[in-house]
C-alpha cells in the first residue's frame, strides 16, 4: 500500500498521475486529502480516500494502516506562526507512525543545502525535519530541489501585464533550477521501486546554469515579447508576504531564507547538474507550462 500526501497539490497530483499510470499502479494507493472533493473523478475511482489533514495524529495513522510506502511533503501554511514549529507539527505524528505502524519507505520533499544552510528560515526546518525521520531509522530517501520554476507561475499576471518578474537572488549571479515534474517523476519511480534500503538525499537539479538575467531572457524569447527581472530585497519579500496574510512568524522564515540563499549560495553554480533524475530545461518549463498560463 502506498500513501500519497497533498494529492492535491502541485507536486503531489503529479506524483499521484504517475502511479495511476504505472502497470498494475492503481492497486494499493491511499490518499490523505483536506478537501476530497478537489480529486479528479479518476483519482477516486481508483483510490482510497482519508479525509484530513496528514498533521493529525488520527488521520496519519488511519491512512497508514497497512500501509509499507509513503510520500510526504509538509504544505507551506503561511497563517502558522512559526516555520519550525509548522514542520515540527507535521513530523512528529508522522516518527509516531514510523515507530508503531511499520511503515518501511518514506519519499519526502525536502531541499538542497544540507550542511551548507545556516538560519534559512523554512529550508532550515525542512532539513530538520529530513533528520527528524531519519532518526526513526526508516529507509528514506529525501529529494532535493533548487528553486522551483513554479515559483514564477504566481508572477503570471505581472509577466503578462507589466513584463516583470521579482527575484530575490542576485541577477547576475546562476540560481539552479528544478521542475516539479521531475520531483514528482523520481518520486513516483522511489515509491514503485520496493527494493532501496537506507536513507539518502536525492538531489534535483536542472540542466541549466542561468542567472535571473538569463532567465529573463528566456522567458521574453518564449513570450515574444521583453520580459525583465527585478531584484526584490529580503526586507521587500518579507513584506509582501505579510501584505498578502502571512504570519510574522512565516514572513521572517522567508526573510531569513532568501537571505541565506544569496549569501550561503547553495542553490548556485556550485551544485552540479543531475540530469539523470531532473531533465527539464527551463526553456522547455516556460513552453510547456509559463506560456500557457501567461496568454491565459
Amino acid at each position: 500500500m502506498i500513501v500519497v500526501t497533498t494529492p492535491t497539490g502541485q507536486i503531489g497530483r503529479q506524483v499521484l498521475d504517475h502511479l495511476l499510470d504505472a502497470p498494475d499502479g492503481t492497486a494499493g494507493i491511499r490518499v490523505i486529502a483536506r478537501d476530497p472533493a478537489r480529486l479528479s473523478p479518476r483519482v477516486r475511482e481508483h483510490v482510497e480516500v482519508v479525509p484530513g489533514s496528514h498533521a493529525d495524529p488520527a488521520v496519519l495513522k488511519e491512512a497508514c494502516a497497512g500501509a509499507d510506502r509513503l510520500f510526504w511533503l509538509v504544505p507551506p501554511t503561511p497563517s502558522a506562526d512559526s516555520v519550525e514549529g509548522h514542520f515540527r507539527d507535521f513530523t512528529e505524528p508522522l516518527r509516531e507512525v514510523i515507530g508503531r505502524q511499520g511503515v518501511e519507505r518514506v519519499v519526502g520533499v525536502s531541499t538542497l543545502g544540507r550542511g551548507v544552510a545556516k538560519n534559512a528560515g523554512q529550508i532550515s526546518a525542512s532539513l530538520a525535519m529530513d533528520e527528524a525521520i531519519a532518526a526513526t531509522g526508516v529507509h528514506y530517501r529525501a529529494l532535493c530541489p533548487p528553486f522551483l520554476m513554479e515559483n514564477l507561475l504566481g508572477q503570471a499576471e505581472s509577466i503578462r501585464n507589466a513584463g516583470v518578474f521579482f527575484l530575490a537572488a542576485e541577477e547576475d549571479r546562476v540560481l539552479r533550477t528544478c521542475a516539479t515534474r521531475d520531483i514528482a517523476a523520481t518520486a513516483a519511480r522511489l515509491l514503485l521501486d520496493g527494493s532501496w534500503t537506507g536513507q539518502d538525499d536525492v538531489p534535483l537539479v536542472g540542466p541549466d546554469d542561468l542567472s535571473p538575467e538569463g532567465m529573463a531572457r528566456i522567458v521574453s524569447e518564449v513570450l515574444d515579447r521583453p520580459v525583465h527581472v527585478q531584484r526584490t530585497s529580503s526586507a521587500d519579500y518579507r513584506a509582501t508576504a505579510l501584505r498578502f496574510g502571512a504570519s510574522e512568524g512565516w514572513a521572517q522564515g522567508l526573510s531569513d531564507m532568501v537571505e541565506a540563499l544569496n549569501d550561503q549560495g547553495f542553490y548556485g553554480a556550485v551544485e552540479p547538474s543531475t540530469l539523470e533524475s531532473a531533465p527539464t530545461r527551463f526553456r522547455q518549463w516556460c513552453e510547456d507550462v509559463l506560456r500557457p498560463a501567461v496568454l491565459a
